[in-house]
């Protein structure tokens, strides 16, 4: 067998392969062997049809059938020959095969590019100081008291105001006849954007028993079609006013909140909070900055391959997003160009970083696998040695190893990183 590599591009090869006319007449005669012992011929018995018969009515097939067995056969030695590893299936492209002469037939494949070395010292990046303002702890103690707030009816009985829960009842006329609909209930609370605006403002200083008119225009891309775009009117009663009753700020309080001794401990608990999620934020900011720099300093070819494949991923994923979040993904072109040009940097930042690996023999090893671990059921609560008993699974262990190896080489990205740290605003 003699191969010949042509590099076609920086990511495409193409094998030329010859296989002796010698082999070939063996595989070929073996096939019709195998054939001649099985046919059924009219006019000869099983086993002793000719062989120039057998060639007039199974010979194009035994031909095509040999062609893919001598490929499939000698292809994986091809590339272990040359110590290629191909990163797409091979497009192979094979000549007729004839009994007597030798075959031959091209395979093309992408690989990955060559890399003479990656320039990863010193990529300019900027770091945000972590500094948990008052008001951001305050914003969190609100929360705390929304929480623990209760809903009072107002002593004495006043009309709605913003911040009221108020429960309704409606129906609704479209085009002045009333809707199938019926009468419904509901209880939405003042200002909080939970119902239409226009029902908002009606029931701002109403009264229980007060019946509000709301004149409004459905949107043209109503779900419900006989809505759509429809003038419409609610006739809306008011049933029930409560207003939201705060706890005070004070020490027990903060007991209530959990196992806090005074209000001081709950609000350092509240800065540690912040803080964790801060230093989050500036570490995928950061990660995020480096994956850009070490792209564009090293603007190496990618396979289109794999930019592909992670296109179609991140769709997914976006398509994932926009069902969750009950809306209709924009597939525009704007949104492929994109996604396609995520794809390409992500892609390229994984060559980047596998050849950063070899060359600072950066390996994960047990012990960054536990601390994985830890970190893991930390962000999900689940117990350490549920975890592992998951990651059995071959994939998504190599997942995880994957993950701890990129957060090893974003570690020595930015230790030698030229870094700026500036005040968030």
């Amino acid at each position: 067998m003699q191969v010949s590599v042509e590099k076609l591009s920086p990511v495409v090869v193409e094998f030329s392969v010859e296989i002796p006319a010698e082999r070939v007449k063996s595989e070929v005669d073996k096939a019709f062997a195998a054939i001649g012992r099985t046919a059924r011929v009219r006019g000869y018995r099983p086993g002793k049809a000719p062989r120039q018969v057998l060639a007039h009515l199974y010979g194009p097939r035994i031909h095509q059938d040999v062609a893919q067995r001598l490929v499939d056969e000698t292809l994986d030695k091809a590339l272990a020959e040359k110590s290629v590893q191909p990163l797409s299936k091979p497009a192979i492209a094979p000549n007729q095969l004839s009994p007597d002469t030798s075959f031959t037939y091209k395979a093309r494949f992408e690989v990955r590019p060559e890399v003479a070395s990656v320039k990863w010292e010193g990529l300019a990046i900027k770091r945000n100081k972590i500094e948990i303002a008052d008001s951001a702890v305050d914003a969190e103690i609100e929360k705390l008291r929304r929480e623990h707030s209760t809903l009072e009816t107002p002593e004495p009985a006043r009309p709605a105001k913003t911040g009221d829960s108020v429960s309704v009842t409606f129906t609704l006329e479209v085009d002045g006849k009333p809707h199938a609909s019926g009468e419904q209930s509901i209880t939405t609370e003042i200002g909080a954007g939970e119902t239409m605006k226009e029902i908002e403002g009606a029931l701002v200083d109403a009264s229980i028993g007060d019946v509000r008119p709301v004149e409004i225009t459905f949107p043209a891309k109503h779900p419900s079609k006989d809505l759509a775009g429809k003038a419409a009117t609610f006739q809306i009663t008011v049933k029930d006013i409560k207003q939201r009753v705060f706890p005070n700020v004070d020490d027990e309080f903060a007991k209530d909140c959990g196992e806090y001794e005074n209000l001081d401990a709950l609000k350092k608990s509240l800065v540690e909070k912040l803080e964790k999620a801060a230093k989050q934020r500036q570490g995928e900011n950061v990660a995020e900055q480096l994956v850009v720099q070490l792209c564009q300093e090293n603007q190496i070819p990618v396979p289109p391959s794999l930019v592909e494949q992670q296109a179609q991923v991140t769709e997914r994923e976006l398509q994932q997003s926009a069902r969750r979040a009950n809306q209709r993904l924009d597939t525009s072109g704007d949104l492929r160009a994109r996604v396609r040009a995520d794809a390409e940097m992500k892609v390229r930042a994984g060559l980047l970083m596998a050849e950063i690996a070899k060359l600072k023999s950066i390996t994960v090893d047990n012990a960054d696998l536990e601390k994985g671990y830890i970190e893991l059921a930390e962000q999900t609560g689940k117990n350490v040695a549920k975890l592992k008993a998951e990651y059995r699974d071959p994939k998504k262990r190599e997942m995880l190893i994957a993950m701890i190896l990129e957060d090893k080489i974003l570690d020595l990205l930015e230790g030698a990183a030229a870094v700026t740290e500036e005040t968030a605003v």
